[in-house]
């Protein structure tokens, strides 16, 4: 009688074109498609518009396609260091619980600003996610240097946003 199991997945099959480009696909859905999901059920709206705003506050079209290459630039990250052979799974996993915890402060900034219309609220959120955002980037910079890489403008952003945020919250205590 023949043994009917399936082979166990190897690290080659892992590294397989095919494979490897699912993952890169589903990563890219991931995370773009939540922040998008979230941008959707949260918007701006006329609350945010009769804000006093900074001069340096960009134009509201500008976000959507900057959080799109970020969201993206995450996805590849993620997906690159998934690959990477010879990474202890500890160090790994490690990573990616980093990745996961400044991804879901990324999502809670969206409805602490506009849901709540907490400019506050989001400003520590942000603050939390500069923090472990900076982490994530050097764990990922440390096992797959171009992973880090990849994190750096999100990271540049981010920074950008937290004085936007900050500077938006007072002006209008």
């Amino acid at each position: 009688m023949s043994d009917s199991r399936p082979e166990p997945v190897t690290e080659d099959f892992a590294r397989s074109p095919m494979w490897s480009g699912a993952l890169l696909v589903a990563w890219i859905l991931l995370i773009a498609g939540l922040g998008a999901l979230f941008g959707v059920l949260f918007p701006p709206g006329d609350w945010f518009a009769a804000l006093a705003k900074p001069t340096f506050q960009p134009p509201d079209w500008l976000f959507g396609p900057v959080w799109t290459v970020l969201y993206v630039a995450m996805a590849v990250a993620a997906w690159l260091l998934q690959r990477t052979p010879g990474v202890d799974m500890a160090l790994r996993r490690r990573a990616f619980v980093l990745f996961f915890v400044q991804f879901v402060l990324n999502l809670a900034w969206t409805p602490l600003f506009f849901g709540l219309r907490s400019p506050g609220l989001a400003f520590v959120d942000i603050c939390a996610l500069w923090i472990v955002l900076l982490w994530t980037l050097l764990t990922f910079g440390r096992l797959r240097p171009l992973a880090g890489y990849l994190l750096l403008p999100y990271l540049l952003w981010v920074s950008f946003a937290l004085v936007l945020n900050g500077t938006i919250w007072l002006m209008n205590a």
